[in-house]
């Protein structure tokens, strides 16, 4: 039973509760984060364990169960989810999106859940089914902050591997002089996974946007780049 899942999941999470761990990953937010103290290799590990448990069941079950533990507003327990979701890739859908997207919209609040959903979860769909690539740009004009990190964080792993660099520079283009900092992060993180197989194309972009593009932004998208590119990139 779906119930029988949640609780065995939040007893194990309660048992492995500490303070300590609660304050320091606490540190982590700018905003308050909800949090049971659980350490991250002790929450992946639980995660696996439990997901052996469920792994036979129909996918739109565990869905189901991932969303009750999204609902809790719990850090750990919407990593379980996420990692979860992320383990049925193979499985996969293009209706899937429409479910990942309403997450982002009801359940996300910070910028690790954003960061564990989008990252796998997110990204390999879009390495699956790219036609909803466009649907990212459409992102970028939300008043979510969320879904506009998405929009770019969605990227980052098939960045890194060289893909969809078209698409980078598009949403980088729309999200270019967005004033929220997290965002500035995201797309400037995924112009820095980017450059590792496209340095000239990003780096090319980056001086012709510099004038525009905020310093945070900047800052990332450069950080892997020798340092005499970073340092022209930096020149006012």
């Amino acid at each position: 039973m779906k119930g029988d899942v949640i609780s065995a999941v939040r007893k194990d999470l309660e048992e492995n509760a500490d303070e300590k761990a609660r304050e320091s990953g606490q540190r982590f937010f700018k905003e308050e984060a909800l949090l049971h103290g659980v350490k991250a290799s002790i929450v992946r590990e639980i995660a696996k364990r439990r997901f052996r448990e469920i792994k036979d069941r129909e996918k739109e079950e565990i869905f189901s169960i991932c969303e009750e533990l999204l609902k809790s507003d719990y850090s750990e327990e919407a990593f379980i989810a996420f990692e979860w979701t992320y383990s049925l890739r193979k499985q996969y859908e293009p209706t899937d999106f429409f479910v990942f997207e309403r997450w982002l919209s009801d359940y996300v609040n910070n910028w690790a859940k954003c960061d564990t959903l989008c990252n796998h979860t997110l990204g390999s769909f879009i390495e699956m089914y790219p036609e909803y690539l466009k649907n990212l740009k459409g992102w970028t004009g939300s008043e979510n902050r969320w879904l506009r990190r998405a929009s770019a964080v969605t990227l980052i792993l098939p960045a890194r591997k060289g893909e969809f660099l078209e698409e980078v520079f598009e949403i980088s283009d729309l999200l270019l002089e967005d004033g929220d900092d997290l965002v500035q992060k995201g797309y400037g993180w995924m112009l820095k996974e980017a450059s590792k197989k496209h340095q000239l194309e990003v780096f090319e972009y980056v001086m012709k946007n510099k004038g525009e593009m905020p310093r945070t932004a900047l800052r990332y998208a450069i950080e892997k780049m020798p340092e005499d590119l970073r340092r022209r990139a930096m020149e006012r």
